[in-house]
């Protein structure tokens, strides 16, 4: 997570809440692409980087909070991890990758295209992007208000929070419209309904 108007905070190592449900999906994804190396945007505190990287995977990644990048070197000095911003051009410093990871990012970001083109910049030709954010949908969201809970998910109180909310209609059109095709939407956390996150992954056209 990082980069909206203000760095999010991290205090601690270890995987969130939210990896119970992201994690496995994750993983099989990453099972089938079969990757060697992988990028990740907005990386946090490490902890998902180490699991990568205890996968055998070469992960180097990034993220715009300090206090992350901080807590991952103390926690995880073996990863390649460093403070830098989701619209950077990522490519030019760190070269091209064949899987790109970025998990519970582009909710907190102002500009959505420019983190798309820097992903796809990021990729080989052939490549995979794996994304996930929060799902948004009719039936959970008629669910929120029904029972009350719209202001706590929409929380504007939360400094360094949500700004966007996607569905997958929505971050399938921002997906297609950078570049990316062959793009799969896999609902996790609840019934799909009223799933808790979408993991969406998208391919760099060229060669499979």
């Amino acid at each position: 997570m990082s980069e909206g108007h203000r760095e999010y905070a991290y205090h601690r190592a270890g995987l969130g809440c939210s990896h119970d449900y992201l994690l496995p999906k994750v993983l099989q994804i990453i099972e089938r692409l079969k990757p060697c190396r992988l990028f990740e945007v907005g990386c946090g505190n490490g902890s998902v980087a180490d699991v990568l990287h205890r996968e055998g995977i070469d992960v180097q990644g990034i993220d715009y909070s300090e206090s992350g990048i901080r807590v991952a070197r103390e926690s995880y000095p073996h990863l390649k991890l460093a403070v830098g911003s989701a619209y950077d051009d990522l490519a030019g410093k760190y070269g091209k990758f064949p899987v790109v990871l970025s998990l519970e990012v582009i909710e907190h970001l102002f500009s959505p295209r420019e983190f798309a083109s820097r992903v796809y910049a990021l990729l080989e030709d052939g490549g995979s992007a794996i994304i996930s954010t929060p799902y948004h949908g009719y039936w959970k969201n008629l669910a929120l208000a029904l029972t009350g809970k719209m202001d706590a998910h929409f929380t504007a109180l939360w400094d360094g929070g949500h700004i966007k909310f996607w569905s997958p209609d929505t971050i399938t059109r921002l997906l297609c419209e950078a570049g990316f095709r062959d793009i799969e939407v896999h609902r996790v956390g609840r019934i799909p309904a009223f799933a808790k996150s979408m993991i969406v992954v998208a391919r760099k056209p060229g060669v499979k």
